[in-house]
């Protein structure tokens, strides 16, 4: 008895590897310590953001990322309502003391929603200063994370 078409792994299997994989950098970037600079922050928030990303995805849940001039946090979607994220890594966190964080648009608070798909519901620029420290993270509405500086 012969089985040649079950000798591979299909794509949904795949894709929750990869997602894993993607979830345990997340957790590992996390887990490096800080040594005080501007762009290392923005690298740490980039991880988070991007662990919201792939949330959204494997969880089938819209997932937002809250950027304030004091720190940041993310919400999941449960039941028509926004619910706070408490587990680590993606629980609120605060800024360091001496950065200064202003996302370009004029608004306190910025959120930014990850629909099921991975795709955000806007872009933005958010600016991280320390001293003559400065680093850029941008948030493209095709869900990608990138810092510059």
């Amino acid at each position: 008895m012969r089985r040649s078409a079950e000798h591979g792994f299909t794509l949904v299997e795949l894709m929750v590897v990869l997602t894993v994989i993607a979830l345990t950098s997340a957790i590992a970037m996390l887990a490096i310590p800080s040594r005080g600079r501007v762009s290392e922050e923005a690298a740490r928030f980039a991880v988070r953001a991007r662990a919201a990303h792939d949330l959204a995805i494997v969880g089938g849940r819209p997932t937002a990322v809250w950027i304030s001039g004091g720190g940041y946090g993310f919400d999941q979607r449960i039941d028509g309502g926004w619910v706070p994220i408490a587990d680590k890594p993606l629980r609120v966190e605060r800024w360091d003391e001496r950065t200064r964080a202003s996302n370009g648009n004029g608004a306190g608070r910025l959120r930014i929603i990850f629909d099921t798909t991975g795709m955000a519901d806007r872009g933005a620029d958010l600016r991280l200063t320390r001293d003559d420290d400065t680093a850029t993270v941008r948030i493209t509405a095709d869900g990608s994370v990138n810092v510059d500086g």
